[in-house]
């Protein structure tokens, strides 16, 4: 159990937090609650959670800014839980840098069942861990979550993106179809899981210094999915 998978729960109600911790510790997770953010924020100075649940109505902290600042700080996955059903809160959830996005009321296996595929690794991923991937001038410390540009400044790379630069890096130059993203990188299928890729090869892009109307690195293929250009080392 020591090994086991530890998930951060945000949140101001005591029963959700008692809820999601029941669920996730029975199904083999360790588990620690928090409800409010600054009790959160200083915690992650001695704990390295490899998924945070985050609640947005938080009493002390906007959410978003959170979620936003933990993808840009923290290797963790960062799941979405809300009452909040407008599509318009999903969609900036994913664009701060959430890797899912789950609405109140929820069935707990739900949640399990999205963390256990927000952490899966395909084997490769895993013979190659330690590694680094260079192309064209950049390299992807995907250890450190780390991009370096050629002029070495770096940028940080959240959880969601470092999982689908990888899933580029490790099949350069070949087509990967929608359905090939959501078999590595796990997931519901649907226009939700469409969007949350379409939203992270977006950073990816913008971080990568693409031009959005010609990408050099990572090619749309309408209708089929995408090709990274780039020879990988």
């Amino acid at each position: 159990m020591t090994h086991a998978p530890l998930i951060a729960i945000l949140d101001d109600e005591p029963e959700i937090r008692r809820l999601l911790s029941s669920a996730l510790e029975e199904a083999g997770f360790r588990t620690q609650s928090f409800a409010r953010a600054i009790e959160f924020e200083a915690a992650l100075r001695r704990i390295t959670p490899d998924a945070c649940l985050i609640d947005l109505g938080l009493p002390d902290r906007d959410g978003l800014a959170l979620v936003h600042r933990l993808a840009t700080e923290s290797g963790a996955a960062i799941i979405i839980i809300s009452g909040r059903t407008q599509v318009q809160d999903k969609v900036t959830g994913l664009e701060l840098g959430a890797d899912d996005y789950i609405i109140k009321p929820f069935e707990p296996v739900e949640v399990v069942a999205r963390i256990r595929a927000r952490l899966r690794r395909p084997a490769v991923a895993q013979d190659r861990s330690g590694q680094t991937a260079r192309f064209a001038g950049w390299s992807a410390d995907f250890d450190r979550y780390m991009l370096t540009a050629p002029d070495g400044s770096e940028t940080p790379l959240s959880h969601a993106e470092a999982e689908v630069l990888r899933m580029f890096t490790d099949s350069p130059r070949r087509l990967i179809t929608r359905s090939q993203m959501l078999d590595t990188l796990g997931g519901a299928a649907g226009d939700s899981f469409d969007r949350a890729m379409d939203v992270r090869i977006s950073r990816l892009r913008t971080k990568l210094g693409e031009d959005p109307k010609n990408p050099r690195l990572i090619k749309t293929i309408y209708g089929a999915g995408y090709i990274f250009l780039a020879e990988v080392t």
